[in-house]
């Protein structure tokens, strides 16, 4: 699965509504388009999929005093509210999905509460175990790859990718344990979205034809 629908839906949702370049905007503030497959082409698509699915609400609104096309904005439904809830909750635990999927969670962590995250990532935690533990009924991490042949190679990046996983979740999970951040329920949140007309200073170029429908 791409990041770009737990992107799209989450953008949208902060803001309450918005337009394409709203969201192309906010995306490429966050860096997504080196992460993630977030290219202009593919958030317009995005949106327009999603209205058609029931997850978006689309609105026509009038054109500005300047001129051109109505402008369409986006409102995400009840229904994209709980995809996107269900894609954050289920990137932040599953241990084996692309790493732009868990980059994209990490980025809206804030939106669960304090204590959901810690749990979430305390099965992220117990699933990279696991999976760790089924790599080395096969492969002993201190005799080193050449046991293995160059093939041992592959275990070892394995087995170092858990270990590095597990130490990132931990401390992750220490800084939140300790007060880090504002989550849902605790007060206004990190504000990551840019208001409109705000100069984003990692804009990757000119907007894109879709930018006003």
């Amino acid at each position: 699965m791409s990041a770009i629908r737990l992107l799209v839906l989450g953008a949208v949702r902060q803001h309450g509504r918005a337009h394409g370049y709203q969201v192309r905007n906010d995306l490429e503030y966050w860096g997504a388009h080196e992460w993630s497959n977030a290219k202009p082409g593919s958030i317009y698509h995005a949106l327009k999929q999603m209205a058609k699915q029931g997850l978006l609400l689309a609105h026509e609104i009038a054109p500005s005093t300047a001129g051109g096309p109505p402008r369409t904005e986006y409102e995400i439904t009840e229904a994209g509210t709980g995809e996107f809830l269900d894609l954050l909750r289920s990137n932040l635990v599953s241990y084996d999905q692309r790493p732009d999927m868990l980059t994209a969670a990490i980025g809206f962590i804030v939106e669960l509460p304090r204590d959901e995250v810690i749990d979430l990532l305390k099965q992220r935690v117990r699933s990279i175990e696991d999976w760790r533990g089924s790599v080395t009924e096969h492969y002993i991490p201190e005799d080193g790859p050449e046991q293995l042949g160059h093939i041992g190679e592959i275990m070892n990046y394995w087995v170092h990718t858990a270990d590095g996983g597990v130490e990132w979740a931990h401390g992750l999970i220490r800084r939140i344990e300790g007060g880090a951040y504002t989550f849902a329920g605790e007060g206004d949140p990190f504000v990551g979205v840019l208001a409109e007309g705000e100069e984003n200073p990692y804009a990757t170029g000119e907007p894109h034809a879709e930018d006003d429908h």
